[in-house]
């Protein structure tokens, strides 16, 4: 077997040097940034999205590929393609401001949290909104801190709407982050070994296809005993999690007011407005923004 593993950041550079011969760029495009911004892409992700940034900059009639065009591809790869078509009505749109603004303060406010790359309302792919984490650095591995910050941030939208408009006018829109925060923690108590109640040990059952001369019925692994300790550990991670997430947002009641306000006014907020906000600064409008 011949693995060929994703490129790391020099590899990322290297690769989006060579696609960008092909197309005009303007001097203010750095690929050391880009391949930074990246983490995760293949060579063929990195290809689209010098790809899309000239699409981008074709459609805006303009001579050179800039940098502006480049961060708009990567929004459009990482995040999906806006849908702006789509009608939200006022409560949603606030509602899905909150939920987005809870996701960012609660990973801004965790010391082992990847930073928030951009915050939108506008809807894209299949979410109504999104919050975008962006690594640092390339990872190879995570620390049990840093597992528990992304199951916290993920719970971040959920508590903020039960913050302000109550437990009863909750959504479904946080369904996607209960399914990943619970696939985390069970992943903590019976993959890694991160439990300290049931040791570093793999409780996994083990998954195979039936169509592979496997039968039906497997092997079971633990006893039921093991069993409900591991449901009772992967209960006690999300509710060590969700509590977490309410003191954060509890504690920044305020800034979650701003942010969504912020949200519902501009649509999209970055790094800048973001730090504004959580150093309690009126956030600044985005360098694109037209107030006609």
């Amino acid at each position: 077997q011949v693995v060929v593993p994703l490129p790391d950041v020099r590899g990322r550079e290297q690769i989006l040097k060579v696609h960008m011969r092909k197309v005009p760029i303007a001097d203010d495009v750095r690929p050391g940034l880009i391949a930074r911004g990246t983490p995760g892409f293949s060579g063929a992700d990195l290809m689209n999205l010098v790809n899309e940034a000239a699409l981008f900059a074709a459609r805006a009639n303009k001579r050179l590929v800039t940098m502006v065009e480049f961060e708009r591809a990567k929004d459009k790869i990482m995040m999906g393609a806006e849908r702006r078509s789509m009608v939200m009505s006022e409560q949603e749109r606030l509602t899905t401001a909150y939920h987005e603004a809870g996701h960012a303060i609660v990973g801004m406010s965790l010391p082992e949290h990847d930073p928030v790359y951009k915050v939108t309302i506008i809807p894209r792919g299949r979410a109504l909104g999104v919050t975008m984490f962006l690594p640092e650095e390339d990872r190879y591995s995570y620390s049990k801190r840093r597992i528990l910050g992304q199951i916290t941030s993920l719970f971040g939208g959920r508590v903020a709407e039960e913050l302000k408009f109550g437990p009863d006018a909750v959504t479904t829109g946080a369904s996607n982050d209960i399914e990943r925060a619970t696939n985390l923690a069970r992943n903590m108590v019976t993959k890694w070994g991160l439990s300290e109640r049931l040791g570093p040990l793999s409780y996994m059952e083990d998954e195979g296809e039936v169509f592979l001369g496997r039968t039906v019925t497997q092997h079971k692994q633990v006893s039921d005993v093991t069993a409900h300790v591991i449901d009772e550990e992967i209960r006690s991670v999300i509710d060590t999690a969700y509590g977490s997430a309410l003191k954060i947002l509890t504690d920044n009641r305020e800034k979650l007011d701003v942010m969504a306000a912020a949200l519902i006014k501009y649509e999209t907020i970055d790094e800048g407005q973001l730090k504004d906000i959580m150093d309690g600064r009126t956030p600044r409008a985005p360098s694109d923004w037209d107030e006609t």
